[in-house]
């Protein structure tokens, strides 16, 4: 039993210290990454001078490394407008790790001592030590930009001193600001002339539908005689018959109408009035609700019938006849005026 236990404290001992050396190693490979911007902040000299640097005033070096194999060089400078570089240099890195913690730096096949921490890399060119400090505002906010200009300024075999670039934050949320204003604009001129067009083609709907009302009043008021008499009597002999008399008792009853009950009512009213649905449905597009109130109206049920077959309350039939009246008419008007309206449709 107590070899057991030995045998497994060993192996649990051994697996430690091997995730233990994978995360001095996985730490070993983080800390040797040049990857990000580095800003030159003070210079030993051999004769023992030495000489710190800042963004301030005439500013100082940046290196921003791709990686471990190519870097950017340029002189960078914080003004009251925004900051400004000066392209200087791109170059092939290599970083080589001879072990015991000493690394050379080859740029451009150029060998430097270097040493390096999480926060500061320090450079050894010509005897002297160029200690830089990581500077991730940099990298994160103009790390593309200042790449794409270095790039650009040295395929064009740019001047120096020709070849200041300002990178402004206070211009480029102005840049922003105004790519979004722009945006906001287009969306709005298109909304409003979406509106205008809605407007134009509602407005001549209603033009259109009251043509239509007209051509129907005259029609009607220009029916010779005889067939108004013919109309009347067809009527008559409608709402004096013992089916009328018979949907009136059921109307009064208040039972519920089924679906064949509704195409009997529209059956009576073609038979009546043989236009009249096909008048009523190019009106406006309703509702069902809307539509069988208007069935209903045209039968001369009570409107408290109507409530009662339909399931609802008397105001709610007010309410779908006396907002028809201002959907169709463009305007308000009474429960009254949209009945005597629906009254002499197809007459």
């Amino acid at each position: 039993m107590m070899e057991k236990i030995l045998i497994t404290m060993t192996t649990l001992l051994l697996l430690s210290g091997c995730g233990n050396k994978k995360e001095d190693s996985a730490r070993e490979t983080m800390k040797y990454s040049l990857q990000g911007a580095w800003t030159l902040r003070h210079v030993k000299y051999p004769m023992g001078a030495e000489e710190d640097y800042d963004l301030k005033g005439s500013g100082t070096s940046c290196l921003i490394y791709e990686g471990d194999s190519v870097l950017y060089g340029c002189r960078i400078a914080s003004t009251p407008s925004g900051l400004v570089i000066l392209p200087m240099a791109k170059a092939a890195v290599t970083l080589i790790d001879k072990g015991g913690s000493e690394l050379l730096y080859l740029e451009n096949d150029d060998p430097h001592p270097l040493t390096i921490s999480d926060s500061t890399i320090t450079i050894q060119r010509n005897g002297a030590l160029y200690s830089y400090i990581r500077a991730d505002g940099i990298y994160w906010e103009w790390g593309t930009e200042i790449r794409d200009i270095i790039a650009r300024d040295i395929d064009n075999g740019g001047d120096n001193e020709a070849s200041r670039y300002m990178l402004s934050a206070r211009e480029r949320q102005q840049e922003k600001t105004i790519h979004w204003f722009s945006i906001f604009t287009v969306l709005i001129v298109f909304a409003a002339l979406l509106a205008v067009r809605l407007a134009i083609i509602n407005r001549r709907a209603k033009r259109q539908l009251l043509l239509q009302l007209q051509q129907i009043r005259e029609v009607q008021e220009n029916r010779p005689q005889a067939v108004r008499q013919v109309v009347a009597t067809v009527e008559n002999e409608f709402f004096t018959s013992s089916d009328y008399a018979a949907l009136q008792r059921r109307m009064a009853s208040g039972q519920l109408m089924k679906e064949q009950d509704w195409q009997q009512v529209e059956q009576h009213l073609k038979t009546l009035y043989p236009g009249f649905t096909s008048q009523l449905r190019s009106l406006y597009p309703m509702s069902e609700l809307e539509y069988q109130t208007c069935l209903l109206i045209k039968l001369r049920i009570a409107p408290k019938d109507i409530a009662a077959v339909l399931a609802r309350d008397m105001s709610t039939i007010s309410t779908v006849r006396s907002r028809l009246y201002k959907k169709v008419f463009g305007h308000k008007g009474g429960t009254k005026e949209w009945d005597d309206f629906i009254l002499t449709m197809g007459a």
